[in-house]
């Protein structure tokens, strides 16, 4: 696989490294099916991509008079990561017809400051995992209107919701393997948008990144 490279006088294409995706779950606890649907992901990735899976235990509850310059230090490692990843996978449980409070409160701190998110342009592929057979879709319409009003960049491709998720999770783990097909088909539309969006930077340049970066947070402000 290769990208392309700017040039002052041309384009070339260069190799292109492996993508570092981010996973976050909604779900705190140590049997949660959220993070089992990750862990499937990231053993079934490499060595296409490499998934970091980043906890949501340590995030307080978002204060506006706590953020800024002296913002908790969990708040800043996860501002950071997300910064530094390439795109972000996340994973929700569905709780009275929401997104889970954990994920949340994880975007509100993420989102800011206002106009200057890490998230801002970043691609990011939602999914929900539920023991009903709905799978959690109402939390996903919720977390992808919460993304596009940052704005963030949502994959747009059919939805994936995961129902029966306690009966496809052994170890720890999601393994059920036609789920894990239908999860991994959208983890690769994921990584072509991360490409595209590569290729863009590349071919339009910096001024032209934040150009588009200016019409999408336009385009969410309209919605």
């Amino acid at each position: 696989m290769f990208v392309v490279a700017r040039n002052p006088s041309h384009l070339e294409l260069r190799p292109m490294t492996q993508l570092r995706l981010l996973g976050l779950s909604g779900s705190l606890r140590r049997a949660s099916n959220s993070t089992a649907v990750l862990r499937g992901l990231q053993d079934a990735l490499a060595p296409k991509a490499r998934l970091d899976i980043f906890s949501l235990h340590g995030l307080p509850l978002y204060n506006e008079d706590e953020d800024g310059e002296h913002a908790p230090e969990s708040v800043c490692a996860l501002r950071s990561i997300i910064e530094t990843t390439d795109g972000v996978i996340m994973v929700s449980p569905e709780y009275n017809h929401g997104m889970s409070g954990v994920l949340k409160n994880s975007l509100d701190w993420a989102s800011r400051p206002y106009g200057r998110s890490v998230l801002r342009g970043k691609q990011v592929l939602t999914m929900t995992a539920s023991p009903a057979f709905t799978g959690g879709v109402r939390a996903q319409q919720q977390m992808n209107e919460t993304l596009a009003s940052i704005p963030a960049r949502p994959v747009l491709r059919p939805q994936i919701v995961i129902g029966g998720v306690h009966e496809k999770v052994c170890d720890g783990r999601l393994v059920d393997e036609a789920t894990l097909r239908f999860a991994l088909a959208g983890v690769d539309d994921l990584l072509e948008e991360i490409r595209a969006a590569r290729f863009v930077r590349a071919a339009c340049g910096p001024a032209g990144q934040s150009d588009l970066e200016d019409r999408i947070a336009r385009q969410a402000d309209a919605v």
